[in-house]
């Protein structure tokens, strides 16, 4: 473990100007032990309520009767684009960038308690890529033990995604886990009957934050005369995309065609989210103890604008560029409110910049509590200030996210900085000669991230990009590297969504980038042809490959991919797995597959660990030749197959 972790004696925050200590200060005028309910939206975009005039279609009434008593916040920032970062940076404090959890990794075997460099790229890729660690370790300081410690009660309901045994809620400080699920997304479905093991539902088509809800109101009665912490980590609006049969007939009849938010599902989604933050806010009036609650409500991460459903996208981000999975503010921006009884303006908004780290520290000073174990670092600061309605003024905010996602929005490995009304992107060796890469944004008067104002203020950029610079030493970031395989021919700069003045290829160079054939995607130095439930590809370069999104979503998984081919080829095979919460396809999410090349048939079996597979890359050799494939099946647990070469659907446009 890093040094933090040694020291003994809980001391300052951190070294940077921006990050002010967590002072462990009695607090004046509030009470000595207030119940605590922290409510984590999964996915939800900050233009996914009706908070900010952004929508007119969601509607999300409980969660303005919350901000009605308390005080909304119009910046307020996750700690990364994606799930597990965000959820560590909340119960710890820490910058994903110090505790190395910088993709939703958690849910695979691989155990790695600290960051560590990474060792190739592939040639398209300016930079290498870091090892993220993939559990968030219970010997860190974290907001359940702390609460523990001081006798609160503490309960975990939802989502958690920052490990299974011995790295679940119920290692962390937390009494009760449910359903105690260790995966990126709900367990197959949002209605019954979904998979959870051990947590069967109560009725016919019962919906889990119905249930989550209903289960933290039991647990509420009962803990009613003594001081909790409620963890509710919503499922909601994670994928797979479903939700109850009547909720989305009624907003099915109110679509609007011209509207980039049209799904009626998702809005269903939107409606079940609210309707459990309203069981919530019910029960505290029942109980009386509203006057003695405070409560937060915020989300993840950005919304989701990449997966289809309802043949539309599940939302928009508009007005904010890109979303879920990107630096730029879709993917980073989030609605939050926080009620504190006697602390919070009923009713307020606050424009302060404040970010996903500062809870834990928030509660340390306003709690007058001792952090457990000890600690010597934090990266957030205390809200007490803004709480009160007070600026936040010259502070900063980091999001560090060392990843190429995939998606169509995709940055190369990235870090961001907001200052006041300034916004820096640091593109890691996108540059000439290795160099890094600029976006400055002026989000007062560009609030769409349009204008890239980089080469027309250096020394801003200078500025800002010396703040990175001290943030990544303090919090020890292991950084991408440059990659010496780097080769200019491959690179897309049309797949990033960012400004660049290099020149396109002409179009007949890009349409041979990848061919699409019957569903199936293919690299560039690859033909496919699907014929008869048979797929050949014939590769003439280094790396040929196959992907498709053609995943039935009614088939449960862990799925067993079973495969049939010959092959002229040679080299190691490799097996990618995509999944909502970690889109792309990455070393993380991949398997080896031994392929014997002497063009002769082989079977092949091959175990998913992702329950839930977006989509699929098959990557069967590393030199050119001929595989021949007559069989590509999902297997679920129960037997039940699916081919993937039978009249698979056409590739959607957004690829993972």
């Amino acid at each position: 473990m890093r040094a933090f972790l040694l020291l003994s004696v809980f001391t300052l925050c951190s070294s940077l100007s921006s990050h002010s200590a967590c002072h462990a200060a009695p607090a004046t005028a509030l009470p000595a032990r207030p119940n605590i309910i922290f409510i984590l939206a999964d996915d939800l975009g900050w233009s996914d309520t009706t908070l900010y005039g952004t929508t007119s279609f969601h509607q999300t009434p409980h969660i303005e009767r919350l901000a009605k008593r308390g005080m909304t916040f119009t910046r307020a920032y996750s700690a990364s684009p994606l799930c597990s970062p965000t959820r560590s940076a909340v119960l710890t404090g820490l910058s994903p960038a110090r505790t190395g959890i910088t993709t939703p990794n958690c849910h695979l075997p691989l155990v790695r308690l600290e960051a560590a460099p990474g060792t190739s790229a592939a040639p398209n890729q300016h930079s290498i890529q870091p090892e993220p660690t993939t559990r968030l370790d219970p010997r860190l300081p974290s907001l359940p033990q702390t609460l523990k410690a001081a006798g609160y009660a503490t309960a975990h309901f939802g989502k958690w995604h920052l490990g299974a045994e011995p790295f679940s809620p119920l290692e962390h400080g937390f009494d009760i886990d449910l359903p105690h699920w260790p995966g990126p997304g709900p367990a197959g479905s949002f209605v019954a009957p979904w998979k959870y093991p051990n947590f069967l539902p109560k009725t016919p088509n019962e919906h889990i934050e119905d249930r989550m809800a209903a289960e933290a109101v039991a647990w509420m009665e009962k803990h009613r005369d003594q001081p909790f912490f409620i963890n509710y980590w919503q499922f909601s609006v994670h994928a797979p995309f479903d939700a109850k049969p009547d909720l989305i007939a009624k907003h099915r009849t109110r679509i609007d065609p011209t509207s980039p938010q049209r799904s009626p599902t998702y809005a269903a989604m939107v409606e079940s989210l609210d309707d459990a933050v309203g069981t919530l806010l019910d029960t505290l009036d029942r109980l009386q103890i509203a006057d003695r609650t405070l409560i937060v409500f915020t989300s993840d991460n950005g919304g989701n604008m990449y997966n289809e459903i309802d043949g539309t996208t599940p939302t928009s981000n508009h007005p904010l560029r890109g979303g879920k999975a990107t630096l730029f503010e879709g993917g980073v921006r989030v609605p939050t409110v926080i009620a504190w009884p006697g602390l919070t303006t009923p009713g307020s908004r606050s424009h302060a910049l404040i970010q996903s780290e500062d809870f834990f520290p928030t509660f340390i000073e306003a709690l007058a509590l001792t952090p457990t174990p000890p600690i010597t670092a934090c990266d957030g600061r205390s809200l007490l200030p803004a709480l009160r309605g007070d600026p936040l003024s010259g502070r900063a905010i980091f999001q560090y996210f060392p990843h190429a996602p995939g998606v169509p929005d995709w940055l190369p490995p990235a870090i961001a900085v907001h200052r006041d009304d300034w916004k820096l992107i640091r593109l890691f060796h996108a540059g000439e000669n290795a160099g890094h890469r600029y976006l400055l944004f002026d989000l007062k008067n560009d609030l769409g991230e349009n204008t890239n104002l980089a080469t027309e203020k250096p020394d801003l950029v200078s500025e800002l990009d010396a703040m990175i610079d001290r943030f990544l030493a303090d919090t020890a970031a292991v950084t991408p590297k440059p990659n010496p395989a780097f080769d200019p021919s491959r690179y897309r700069p049309e797949l990033e969504g960012v400004p660049t003045t290099k020149k396109s290829p002409p179009a007949k160079a890009k349409a041979k980038q990848t061919a699409t054939t019957a569903g199936w995607q293919s690299s560039a130095h690859a033909s496919v042809t699907v014929r008869n439930r048979q797929l050949t590809i014939t590769s003439t370069g280094g790396d040929p490959w196959i992907s498709t999104r053609a995943i039935p979503p009614d088939l449960p998984g862990p799925h067993t991919l079973l495969l049939r081919l010959k092959s002229s080829a040679k080299g190691p095979g490799t097996v990618y797995f995509s999944s909502s919460a970690l889109p792309g396809f990455r070393k993380e999410q991949s398997l080896p597959l031994s392929i014997t090349h002497d063009d002769q048939f082989h079977s092949y079996s091959i175990s998913l660990p992702e329950p839930n597979p977006t989509a699929l890359r098959l990557d069967p050799a590393s030199a050119p030749g001929t595989i021949v494939i007559t069989d590509l099946t999902l297997q679920s647990p129960s037997g039940k197959t699916h081919s993937l070469l039978a009249n698979p659907p056409p590739a959607k446009k957004n690829q993972p």
